[in-house]
């Protein structure tokens, strides 16, 4: 029976190319010059760190764009508050999301189920979602209808056999 699986998953390597390379360009621009503006990369999240709001922002533009260029989503930066830190600037953390929650695979589950297309059927298996049919061309629908829904995290189609 054909099946597929539904993974949310982040190429930690690609991220981490994104966050250096905004972090030089942050790093050599004119308009962040004598700002404090830097970022890092923690375990599971990236650092924001600037003089003002104005070029935290600017800052978190600048990774955003290093992120799309890499072909990394931006559903899976969960931005933080601004925080005051000391010396009078301002941080903010973006944490990455990796993973299907448990809510996350239920409220997919029902999705496919609601789709009606007959003989799907959808099941959780840990942090991933498995669905099988008895034709490919329903998989392929059900494909199609989830790249269509926004479930504000990013969705990977791995695992494709006949």
């Amino acid at each position: 029976m054909p099946t597929f699986d539904v993974v949310s998953r982040l190429d930690m390597q690609e991220v981490r190319n994104a966050v250096d390379q905004a972090a030089r360009e942050v790093s050599t621009r004119y308009d962040f010059r004598n700002t404090g503006t830097s970022m890092a990369l923690g375990e599971g999240s990236i650092t924001l760190n600037s003089s003002t709001e104005d070029r935290l922002a600017a800052a978190r533009q600048v990774l955003e764009e290093k992120l799309v260029r890499r072909k990394v989503s931006l559903k899976a930066l969960d931005y933080g508050k601004v925080q005051e830190a000391a010396g009078a600037t301002v941080r903010q953390v973006a944490g990455l999301r990796a993973g299907i929650s448990s809510d996350r695979s239920r409220e997919l589950n029902k999705f496919i189920k609601g789709l009606g297309i007959k003989g799907v059927q959808s099941s959780t298996q840990g942090d991933q979602l498995r669905v099988q049919s008895k034709k490919r061309d329903d998989l392929q629908a059900v494909i199609a209808a989830l790249k269509e829904a926004d479930f504000d995290v990013p969705l990977q189609y791995v695992n494709f056999r006949d």
